[in-house]
């Protein structure tokens, strides 16, 4: 199983696709993003997101409230009023 989750990256935090047994350092599948908590920056691939998204991979909690605030969840499901 995949899951979608943040890999530390000295201040910032990648978002990174990765196997559930893997390490929090170990190898990713594919980089899809960062998070920089200091300055509340960040950047997203989204279709990259979507695609790991619509194959079934699962995120986190911290980063399933980055993707809420960035509105992701709103072009993965565009009909529904309330997302996840």
């Amino acid at each position: 199983m995949v899951k979608l989750r943040l890999k530390r990256c000295g201040r910032k935090q990648r978002i990174v696709a990765i196997d559930v047994r893997s390490r929090r350092e170990g190898r990713d599948l594919r980089k899809v993003g960062f998070y920089d908590p200091i300055k509340n920056q960040t950047y997203l691939n989204v279709p990259a997101i979507l695609y790991f998204l619509e194959k079934g991979a699962q995120p986190t909690e911290t980063v399933q409230d980055i993707l809420k605030k960035a509105e992701v969840f709103k072009e993965l499901y565009p009909n529904q009023t309330k997302y996840n």
